[in-house]
């Protein structure tokens, strides 16, 4: 019995599933742009309502009991079910609607109002992503995604429309030998060891982070944090300017590099109309407003 006085929460019940997936509290409250301490009382509530531990706390990360385990298929199941329900009043309502979804760095503002100009009566709702969550798209937690290239989702499945390219640069710490260069080439690039990111499936992937023993890192703040100490130095796209923030940080342009592709992604065929307008829209002016 819970003494809650109130019925199950859903957002309680994806806190957790984000938990038991990630093992670790601090990577789940970075997804669910939540504080930590804030996500901990949440998850401390639901034991509460359900009378039992699903969590064991470690200095490592977190480790689901007995309880935990047997409940996780269930709150899967439950998400799953509620968001179906809401798709399907959805599909059957004559309201026009759309999620649209961006990743990290993105400005979509323009497209967003351009759309809403164009379609004033429409239900327009932005979700703001990490690179680890795109996969929003597929889960149809977002009708469309405006992500970088490359995406670590079946491009059978996808309708994607190119929008714009960034070139790349450098950002190395203040003292460092290419920090006074007026340009680098990618060519002197070329031997530094690749730490992967969150994903990387081309030579060339929107974030690069360069360096021997580098520990792995998922967080952008992180990784800043590994070049300033000077233990590493990244390949960001220009349009990305939250390096400039740092007054430690220094940018250098790359010549030679591929360019950074910006593109708006669907799944394919589906039926609502809003994707097509967004697309529409997008094209019209991010296209144009693009570095």
């Amino acid at each position: 019995m819970n003494d809650l006085g109130q019925d199950l929460e859903l957002r309680l019940v994806r806190y957790f599933t984000v938990v038991a997936a990630h093992r670790h509290f601090g990577r789940a409250a970075a997804e669910l742009h939540v504080a930590q301490p804030a996500l901990s009382r949440q998850i401390q509530r639901l034991e509460k309502y359900l009378g039992t531990r699903l969590l064991d706390r470690t200095p490592q990360g977190a480790h689901l009991t007995p309880a935990g385990q047997t409940f996780l298929p269930q709150a899967q199941a439950l998400l799953q079910a509620a968001r179906q329900a809401e798709l399907t009043v959805r599909e059957q309502a004559q309201t026009e609607r759309i999620t649209i979804g961006y990743v990290e760095d993105l400005v979509i503002t323009a497209a967003v109002r351009e759309l809403r100009r164009r379609h004033p009566a429409a239900e327009i709702a932005t979700r703001h992503l990490s690179c680890r969550d795109v996969r929003a798209l597929s889960d149809k937690r977002v009708d469309a995604l405006i992500a970088r290239l490359p995406l670590p989702l079946a491009d059978d499945d996808l309708l994607t429309t190119p929008l714009y390219e960034e070139p790349r640069m450098l950002v190395v710490p203040h003292g460092h030998p290419l920090a006074d260069r007026a340009w680098v080439t990618a060519e002197e690039l070329a031997g530094e060891v690749a730490a992967p990111c969150a994903y990387e499936t081309a030579d060339w992937a929107s974030y690069r982070i360069l360096g021997a023993d580098v520990p792995p890192v998922e967080s952008y703040e992180d990784k800043l944090e590994l070049v300033a100490s000077g233990r590493a130095i990244a390949v960001l796209p220009v349009g990305d300017r939250r390096s400039s923030l740092r007054p430690d940080l220094v940018t250098v342009p790359i010549e030679g590099a591929p360019a950074s592709q910006v593109v708006l992604v669907s799944r394919k065929e589906d039926p609502n109309p809003m994707v097509r307008n967004l697309r529409l829209a997008a094209e019209a002016v991010l296209t144009t407003s693009a570095v």
